[in-house]
């Protein structure tokens, strides 16, 4: 047996067939496979106050409601385009001189749209957040309120009359989506 100041830790002596000794970087290592792999599941959080407050950040909404805006409106002006390409088809026309139409329509009606939304979707995540920093709760009266400052701000270049009936607008659709929220978190169940 070698002497055991050669090698500490209790490493063992094992030899190759070249008489070398063998080393092994794990064999000090005495960790439960489950200790090293059994990950939480739950979000981890650095103050107690943040796992209290189950809300995205400001920049977290900003850049979903923007982003969802965009994708949506580029969706539903591509769709839009598609029909405005299939109507305005003549008949004969070469598949490549269509081809061209429905790219065209379909790329212009969709950055549009998706322009547009993603412009709403920016305006109401900043006034959202901005009504939950100023009345410190978050609840479906910010929603709303958001829904009519999106709507009213939205449409302010086209008077008062016009900014008053899309703030309106906005505050009546923020508010039903607030309540369709509170209807499904109520009766559907969760996955």
């Amino acid at each position: 047996m070698a002497d055991p100041r050669l090698f500490p830790s209790g490493s063992d002596d094992r030899r190759d067939d070249s008489g070398r000794r063998l080393y092994n970087p794990y064999q000090d290592l005495n960790i439960p496979y489950k200790q090293l792999y059994d990950l939480p599941t739950s979000p981890e959080f650095l103050f107690q106050e943040e796992a209290i407050a189950q809300r995205r950040s400001w920049g977290e909404n900003l850049t979903y409601y923007t982003g969802i805006g965009y994708l949506g409106g580029a969706v539903v002006g591509a769709a839009l385009g598609l029909r405005d390409a299939a109507r305005g088809a003549e008949p004969g026309e070469p598949a490549k001189i269509r081809a061209n139409r429905v790219l065209n329509s379909c790329g212009s009606s969709g950055r549009r749209f998706g322009n547009t939304l993603g412009v709403i979707g920016l305006m109401y995540a900043g006034i959202e957040s901005a009504m939950v920093a100023a009345r410190d709760r978050d609840d479906w009266i910010n929603s709303v309120a958001a829904g009519l400052g999106t709507g009213a701000l939205f449409r302010a270049a086209n008077g008062p009359r016009s900014a008053a009936v899309a703030g309106a607008v906005g505050g009546v659709l923020a508010g039903a989506a607030a309540a369709a929220k509170q209807v499904g978190k109520r009766y559907v169940p969760a996955l």
